[in-house]
């Protein structure tokens, strides 16, 4: 839409998530163009010139755009397997599946992702892709385009491993990369996708996959190559207590120690999980402002623990929320991360005063932007930010008894979502994606996941 085309948001609750957590129990958003250009209390301004489209939106909840900030794509064509294992059982089961993806594969599996967390009000999602078997073909590509065409803004976490079997590590010798490919295809993806503007669609973090499963020096490396490239960093960390045994058994320190030693401690780094972190790691992650994406589905479906959530935000460490792969949360949507945070942290020691349903808001939405490094563009409704918002409709049979619209959307049923903006471009209407064939996209990923069982299976 042009920059001075406009559309008129009247008659909803808005949740604005700032600073000051700012609601309004009927009021108006105005966007013109890809920003907010105004909000408040009461119907919209008198006089407004260059009106493209106005929506009463009685009955609906505004919030911001939700923000992702942990998944793997791959794995929405790997659902529903190992069901009943831990962490490290789980990875052993399917590595041998997921050595044989290719570009085809990848393909349908981000569209199949980004549908089902696009549908749900996702307006920022991320993709960390670590699994690049030899001749599989431009998987980056592939999961940007998805991106692309769906209309959603992203970041991709370009992974990478070259621990194998043969090393000590999981993955079979075929599926990971030596040190010097790994770096050299990192730096060669952030150069041809990342964009550093404002309004940015796309951009792109180094991502070495995990302590376990890459080499001292990738990890080193990579965090050198990131800074010098000017982007952010990414890995999973201290998501079991057999990660913490492994880091013990071959460095002589745990996770935390292991990650500070090899520069990747810093207000430019989010990790994944951090379920296992005592008193001095979060100490470690407040000082140095690093992020972590909290996944509590994936955490419980695979037995790794309760992270300690709200120590972590009392201590001032920015959290944000993480689908995770669908092979360890098969939903694939982040909504319910809303709801599964705070019932899962009130099972630790905080109890019911653990989280509240506006701080699980707030990790949804300003926690994961703060976390991806882009506080100051989404993750709250304020004048001048980019208008990524969704339009959750509250007036129905599963929510219209619940007087509070945020505590009926954290605590409630799955909201239904009558409109997600991108950008200032309407990628859903009334839980439809309007930018892709949903149809279509569900029988790409059932005929590959077919077809990559085939081939696991004949090999």
């Amino acid at each position: 839409m042009a920059a001075d085309r406009r559309i008129v948001i009247d008659n909803c609750a808005i949740a604005t998530v700032d600073a000051h957590d700012t609601e309004y129990a009927c009021g108006h958003v105005v966007i013109a163009g890809n920003r907010i250009e105004s909000l408040g209390a009461g119907p919209a301004p008198e006089g407004l010139r260059d009106v493209a489209r106005r929506i009463d939106a009685s009955g609906h909840l505004v919030t911001p755009g939700l923000v992702n900030t942990h998944h793997h794509f791959y794995q929405w064509i790997t659902r529903g397997l190992a069901t009943d294992h831990n962490l490290f059982d789980w990875l052993v089961a399917l590595y041998p599946t997921w050595a044989r993806i290719d570009e085809p594969m990848v393909r349908a599996a981000a569209q199949g992702s980004l549908a089902m967390m696009a549908r749900g009000g996702v307006t920022t999602a991320m993709d960390h892709h670590y699994v690049f078997p030899h001749g599989s073909g431009d998987l980056s590509g592939a999961i940007i385009g998805a991106a692309r065409d769906m209309g959603v803004r992203f970041t991709l976490a370009r992974g990478s491993m070259d621990r194998s079997e043969k090393d000590g590590g999981l993955p079979p010798d075929f599926a990971v990369e030596t040190l010097d490919g790994a770096l050299a295809a990192t730096e060669e993806t952030v150069r041809r996708h990342h964009d550093s503007s404002f309004d940015a669609m796309t951009q792109v973090a180094v991502a070495p996959c995990s302590p376990f499963s890459v080499s001292t020096e990738l990890l080193r490396d990579g965090a050198r190559l990131a800074r010098r490239l000017g982007v952010r960093l990414h890995t999973h960390g201290s998501e079991t207590v057999e990660e913490e045994k492994f880091c013990h058994e071959l460095f002589g320190m745990g996770p935390t120690d292991y990650f500070e030693s090899t520069g990747w401690l810093g207000e430019d780094v989010w990790m994944a999980h951090c379920v296992h972190m005592n008193d001095s790691d979060i100490a470690a992650f407040a000082r140095t402002r690093t992020g972590v994406a909290h996944c509590p589905s994936s955490n419980a479906r695979l037995a790794a623990g309760i992270a300690r959530v709200p120590d972590m935000l009392a201590a001032g460490v920015p959290v944000g929320l993480g689908v995770d792969g669908t092979a360890s949360n098969e939903s694939g949507e982040l909504h319910t991360e809303l709801r599964n945070a705070l019932l899962i942290n009130r099972l630790g020691g905080h109890k019911e005063a653990a989280l509240d349903a506006r701080q699980a808001l707030r990790l949804g939405t300003y926690g994961g932007a703060q976390v991806l490094g882009r506080a100051a563009q989404i993750g709250s409704l304020e004048p001048g930010k980019l208008a990524d918002l969704v339009l959750w409709r509250m007036d129905t049979l599963a929510h219209a008894s619940i007087a509070d619209p945020v505590t009926a959307l954290v605590f409630g049923a799955a909201a239904p979502v009558t409109a997600s903006f991108v950008n200032g471009r309407q990628i859903v209407e009334d839980g439809r994606l309007l930018t892709a064939d949903e149809g279509a996209i569900a029988r790409a990923t059932r005929d590959e996941a077919r077809r990559l069982a085939r081939i696991t299976a004949e090999a």
